[in-house]
């Protein structure tokens, strides 16, 4: 069918406000698209065109070829190029000319082909015709500008190939058209327009089509088209107008350009020269830009590829082993393990086996052993501990016995290594490889294993910090442990040694991996360790319950094996001391032989130790209640303990337990004499105290010396020893209302505090001042409320227990209070009156 064609021309000189008139219009072509389509047309000189520009200057000057889809889904291709003005006047002696060729939506090109193929038509004129011309879109037979010259093309832009190529297949891509434009900066618009052909080579039919464009203009950031091409001039400004640029007129990029796999794969068959691998790659399954598909034709076609590109290829061949006949196969797998390439990545390894992985038995072992042997070979030199590792029987033959010859040295030095530290991930590797090639291993398997055991549990508790969840060494270790029973039954053991000196580690590690040691091996701590977590569950807050669960996990006595007593303690009370009912528990659970054995003994001083103070009763007996039980349990325990491991328990924590018993001697026996003394004494040698535990010998001594019973002596040197810290207990104490009651309720006993508390008038400088103030704070208001019976009944107790003069004195202090308050009544009344 015959096209419709427009001409355009830049307007003549003197035509003011206008930028040029259509001076032919074919049939079809409505007055709304000439609006359309006449900025399409429009051509703007570069700035450096001279007045008056030589034949050679007008021809070298860029000509504008676009296309362009309209509103009406029609199409519209054109070249605009400069003429010489022939009118005369004083312009710059230079107009342009369009020529334009409106394709109806839906119709083909002529010979279907692309519209970049028209760029070099011998049919676009630079004059409106006279009358009918050629269509310039019927090209004639030959060459075209899509295949001529563009490999050496491809080549001289080796350097932005890739970044370019991404944006093309972008910008090609089904989204709305108007969008921001891809500026290519070439100093010559052919160079644009081969650009393009590159693009109509590499990218499917459909992208190509959609990729509308112009290969010059000055104002790309105004322009409806998907590419632009700008002279140098230009591109600053494009850049200033935030467009993607492209600069292919200065020096090479220094950087790759881009990560997209499959332009940097495309960028290689272009340099390569081997277009028509394009071709080839689209009639294997896959999305479009998968780069996998590209990159497997590229390998099989013996170009080299880089690590990214020939990941690809693998994951791709992996997924679709069905997809490559034999003789494909093998070139793949030729050019992935050819000896030459030294940049493999770790991704590409893991692709590398997961092709094994979909070739063995799809494929004979000869074609899979190269890639076998390196996948080895990787495990032990290049130490990437997540590959996927073949079969043994991958290596039957002449190969695995040549791989196992080559590394078989490399995997004993350095599993027999024992400096450094090792990863475990590469432990567990070289054991696994070492399996796969049949190296006897079994001298340095002793010392694999204590180093591999607590290796497990310190990467286990640096993952814990990091986040939660297995490790990533547990599924290899795991296939590991079922592959290799001499290893299993090594590792267990020692982790079940391991797990007395740190149990809650190992059962957080058995948390997380679950180890299989159901066999026959007794493996006591390790059971232990994996019953807790269970336990605790069931069993909540009752640590005794849990204790006695996972005791009887370990099927042992701890009469017969006294660290499963270490591993059952350090399950339940790992980050705490047992309460002292608890530690009576454990005491009476063993005999102190077991629990010297384990080390658990020092748990049970920490309980003694660390109890909480009881209620003082000011009353020289315990205060009742389950602070006051605890305390006495807590000091009987401290007895018994002192008792059982009299070797075993010094320094701070002896004199600490000492401590405790002297308080229960002082609540329930006659302790030695020196009370006061032992106390300051053991205090010392206690330090740091706790506060709890000062606080109780204290308030226990203060009680027996305000006891009417106390020793005479044990009070007079506890008011002599000026000790600030005791002085300020026993007045803290003897401000409770249990005293003040016993003050008010009990004459014989406000005798004793009067006594006592003007007996001794200038021992030191602490003890004057408390017993003044007790004197008057305490006592006084306690014999107010007397009755005068009771009053007098104290005063003839001051008499007997004193003399007459301390009689005299309470009869004095007496009146001084009895004036006192008969003097605030009278001034009372006064003051009313």
């Amino acid at each position: 069918m015959s096209l419709a064609q427009v001409h355009y021309t830049s307007a003549a000189p003197g035509d003011e406000g206008s930028a040029g008139r259509f001076t032919a219009v074919g049939p079809g072509v409505s007055g709304s698209l000439l609006t359309e389509i006449e900025p399409l047309l429009r051509y703007e000189l570069p700035d450096s065109v001279p007045d008056r520009p030589s034949n050679g200057e007008l021809r070298s000057l860029p000509q504008s070829f676009t296309y362009a889809v309209l509103s009406d889904g029609s199409r519209l291709v054109s070249r605009s190029a400069p003429v010489r003005e022939t009118s005369g006047g004083a312009g710059p002696g230079v107009r342009f000319h369009a020529h334009a060729v409106h394709l109806p939506p839906g119709v083909p090109l002529p010979g279907d082909r692309l519209p970049v193929e028209a760029w070099r038509s011998p049919h676009w004129v630079a004059v409106t015709p006279g009358g009918a011309i050629p269509d310039p879109l019927t090209l004639p037979p030959g060459p075209t500008a899509v295949s001529e010259g563009l490999d050496d093309f491809a080549v001289s832009r080796g350097p932005w190939l890739a970044a370019v190529l991404a944006d093309l297949r972008r910008a090609g891509e089904p989204t709305e058209p108007g969008g921001r434009p891809v500026v290519l900066v070439e100093r010559q618009c052919a160079d644009v327009a081969r650009w393009l052909g590159l693009a109509s080579v590499t990218l499917p039919r459909e992208s190509t089509e959609r990729l509308t464009f112009t290969t010059y203009t000055r104002r790309p950031e105004s322009s409806a088209v998907r590419v632009a091409g700008v002279l140098p001039e230009d591109a600053e400004a494009a850049r200033a107008a935030g467009l993607r640029v492209h600069v292919c007129a200065e020096q090479p990029p220094s950087g790759g350009g881009t990560d997209d796999v499959w332009a940097a794969t495309a960028a290689r068959v272009w340099r390569s020269r081997s277009p028509e691998l394009f071709r080839e790659a689209r009639e294997l399954p896959g999305e479009p830009f998968t780069a996998g598909p590209l990159a497997v034709t590229a390998l099989c076609a013996g170009i080299t590829l880089g690590p990214d590109e020939r990941t690809a290829a693998a994951c791709w061949a992996s997924d679709r082993p069905y997809a490559l006949d034999a003789k494909r196969t093998g070139q793949l797998v030729e050019a992935l393990t050819s000896p030459g390439i030294d940049d493999r990545t770790g991704p590409e390894f893991d692709a590398a086996g997961r092709l094994f992985g979909a070739l063995e038995g799809r494929c004979p072992a000869a074609v899979t052993a190269p890639l076998a042997a390196m996948l080895v070979t990787e495990a032990v030199r290049g130490g990437n501990g997540s590959l996927e590792l073949p079969r043994r029987d991958a290596f039957v033959g002449p190969e695995g016995a040549a791989v196992a010859e080559r590394l078989a040295p490399e995997i004993l030095s350095e599993l027999g290594d024992t400096t450094g530290s090792r990863p475990v991930a590469r432990t567990v590797q070289l054991l696994r490889v070492a399996r796969l090639l049949g190296v006897d291993g079994t001298d340095a398997l002793p010392g694999v294993v204590d180093r591999l055991a607590p290796a497990l549990l310190t990467e286990a508790a640096a993952r814990d910090r990091d986040g939660t969840g297995a490790p990533d060494f547990a599924p290899a270790l795991l296939e590991l442990l079922d592959e290799q029973f001499e290893v299993r039954t090594a590792l267990l053991g020692a982790l079940d040694r391991i797990a007395p000196r740190d149990p809650g580690a190992v059962a957080r590690f058995l948390e997380r991996v679950a180890l299989p040691f159901t066999g026959t091996q007794a493996l006591p701590h390790l059971r232990m360790c994996a019953e807790v977590p269970g336990a605790m569950a069931t069993l909540g807050g009752d640590r005794a319950a849990v204790w006695h669960r996972v005791l009887r996990a370990a099927g042992l006595s701890p009469f017969a094996e006294p660290l499963v007593l270490r591993t059952a303690v350090g399950l339940v009370w790992e980050d705490r001391a047992p309460t002292v009912e608890e530690a009576r528990l454990l005491l009476d659970a063993a005999t102190s032989d077991s629990h010297r054995a384990a080390g658990t003994w020092a748990r049970l001083v920490d309980a003694a130790l660390g109890a909480s103070a009881a209620e003082p009763s000011a009353t020289g007996t315990p205060a009742a209640g389950p602070s006051a039980a605890n305390t006495d349990e807590a000091a009987t325990l401290a007895h018994d303990l002192l008792r059982g491991f009299p070797g075993e328990i010094g320094g701070r924590e002896r004199a600490g337990l000492l401590l405790l018993d002297l308080v229960r001697e002082l609540r329930t026996g006659a302790p030695e004499p020196g009370w006061a003394e032992t106390v300051r004494t053991l205090c010392a040698q206690a330090e740091p105290v706790e506060p709890a535990l000062r606080e109780r010998a204290h308030t226990a001594l203060v009680e027996r010396l305000l006891a009417p019973d106390r020793p005479g002596a044990e009070l007079y040197d506890f008011v002599h020893g000026d000790d600030a810290e005791l002085i300020a207990a026993y007045d803290r104490t003897a401000r409770t209302e249990p005293v003040r009651t016993r003050l008010r309720t009990q004459p014989a006993y406000a005798a004793d505090c009067f006594t006592v508390w003007t007996a001794h008038p200038h021992a030191g400088t602490t003890w004057p001042p408390v017993a003044a103030a007790l004197l008057d704070e305490v006592l006084r208001p306690a014999v107010r409320a007397m009755s005068a019976e009771d009053v007098a009944e104290v005063e003839a107790t001051v008499g007997r227990t004193g003399s007459s003069g301390r009689a005299d004195a309470f009869r004095t202090w007496n009146r001084s209070s009895t004036l006192g308050r008969l003097g605030r009544r009278i001034a009372g009344r006064v003051r009313r009156g």
